[in-house]
């Protein structure tokens, strides 16, 4: 992909986030692009004030993180999340919802989403969760966390269990991700660097064809690689503080 701004880093040498935001609403699109450029490590490349503008701008632009407004007319932020996700698997996917129901909710996963946000979110937690998506992390609560992981355990497809495409490396990364544990704690439990942790967790999300933690750890649920028992300690469903850096 080009680069936008000197070769895609900031001057503190942060690599630039490039961010889609889909909302039928311009007023809102415009306070949210000022909110994350704002910020010197994210940069909005493109607006959509529906689904369909908004898989074309996906797919014009290349984001790293694609902001989804649930209710959109033409077609829903459901459906454009698994559009997008089925064109650019390795597009984050953050939806934002006014509805804070947990069947709602995992539609957004099934479809494809790396987490969700409430509409009346306070904006550096939105930062903080474009961070946090960019990265690999899950944005969710521990509860829809726990009920997502349920749900892909038991829809298991019951055949023979094909081996992951994963080293055994790669495996324990994820099977702590699986736990809701941010990358420096998992680089602390495994005796590794935060940046060997975001090097495994690229290649997770390569080798799975996915582009996020969410989605790795779901596939890996209903394939069977890893249990439901793993995800046991579900961790903070955003960033924690020692994430906060």
């Amino acid at each position: 992909m080009a680069a936008d701004v000197d070769a895609q880093t900031t001057n503190e040498s942060k690599p630039l986030i490039k961010v889609l935001l889909a909302d039928d609403h311009a007023l809102v699109r415009e306070g949210t692009r000022r909110l994350l450029e704002a910020e010197p490590d994210i940069r909005v490349v493109a607006e959509a004030g529906d689904g369909n503008v908004a898989i074309r701008e996906a797919e014009r632009t290349h984001p790293d993180v694609a902001i989804v407004d649930v209710a959109m007319p033409n077609m829903s932020g459901i459906e454009a999340t698994r559009h997008i996700k089925a064109l650019l698997p390795n597009i984050a996917v953050l939806a934002l919802t006014a509805y804070d129901d947990d069947q709602y909710v995992l539609a957004l996963l099934d479809a494809g989403a790396a987490g969700f946000m409430l509409k009346d979110a306070r904006g550096q937690d939105l930062v903080e969760a474009v961070r946090a998506v960019s990265r690999g992390e899950s944005v969710l609560q521990p509860r829809v966390a726990a009920r997502a992981a349920r749900r892909a355990a038991t829809g298991r497809v019951q055949t023979a269990i094909m081996p992951p495409p994963l080293s055994e490396r790669e495996m324990e990364v994820l099977r702590e991700a699986a736990r809701g544990l941010p990358n420096k704690d998992i680089a602390r439990r495994l005796n590794l660097s935060v940046r060997t942790v975001h090097t495994h967790l690229g290649n997770i999300f390569t080798k799975l064809n996915v582009g996020s933690r969410t989605e790795a750890v779901l596939l890996a649920l209903r394939r069977g690689w890893i249990a439901l028992e793993d995800t046991e300690d579900v961790g903070p469903g955003i960033v924690s503080e020692s994430e906060r850096s």
